[in-house]
């Protein structure tokens, strides 16, 4: 740029010798175009258009995503800080993942953990139900099929995160009843508690929608955001990004 613009003044001071009009003959007015304007404008024009040259953009680093489905309502903030940083791809399957989203602790962890938030575990019944306010055997009864024998008992797959903390801290390796329903989602489970007049179930606090009501809180659980290994670069960016 320095070479450029020296160039340019040089340009400007350059004035080339005017031939002479010889006595006796009229000028017809026309003077030929000056090099030095035409070099100053050639040059101008080149700066300008490399100016404005863009810097071409860096491609956003590819992130796995696995996510249970109670786990899901984080999913959006993962998007918003993903945003121009990283491209999200949803996969089936959690070892696979850069990050893997689940609610609770699990059992046996054999990965990197790091609480992003906390979500309340619920016992819900339909506006309907009979079933009112619980205690903690009353809630272990119901679901042991002890309890009221007109409750349509609704749980999820043993290897669900909800029902994982659900069996800790409610059922204390007891088995709730094999005649209880089984729902694959908390949507599923939602579902059916608006429905069914005398369905009981299990909800995260952020799947709770519709005519229902809490009868027993189980307890408050962490958001984790689970790793292969220690977070680098983009993936421990986005995984800040959650916990602020």
């Amino acid at each position: 740029m320095v070479n450029r613009i020296h160039v340019i003044a040089r340009a400007m001071h350059f004035r080339p010798k005017q031939s002479p009009v010889r006595e006796g003959v009229a000028s017809s007015g026309y003077r030929p175009p000056r090099n030095d304007i035409i070099l100053f404008f050639l040059l101008s024009s080149f700066l300008i258009f490399s100016c404005a040259t863009k810097t071409p953009l860096s491609t956003p680093q590819v992130v796995s995503v696995y996510s249970t489905f109670a786990a899901e309502p984080w999913l959006t903030d993962l998007y918003a800080c993903a945003d121009s940083v990283a491209t999200l791809v949803r996969v089936d399957d959690p070892n696979s993942a850069d990050i893997a989203l689940q609610i609770g602790e699990p059992e046996f962890l054999s990965s990197f953990a790091y609480q992003i938030d906390e979500e309340e575990i619920l016992i819900v019944v339909n506006r309907q139900s009979p079933i009112q306010n619980l205690t903690l055997d009353e809630a272990r009864a119901l679901f042991m099929g002890l309890g009221d024998p007109s409750a349509q008992v609704w749980v999820y797959a043993s290897d669900a995160d909800a029902q994982n903390a659900f069996d800790q801290l409610v059922m204390e390796e007891r088995s709730v009843s094999s005649s209880a329903f089984v729902a694959m989602s908390p949507q599923q489970m939602s579902d059916a508690l608006n429905s069914e007049s005398n369905a009981v179930g299990i909800l995260p606090r952020h799947w709770v929608a519709g005519d229902v009501r809490e009868v027993y809180s189980v307890a408050k659980v962490p958001v984790l955001a689970l790793t292969k290994s220690e977070p680098q670069g983009v993936v421990n960016q986005l995984i800040g990004c959650l916990q602020k």
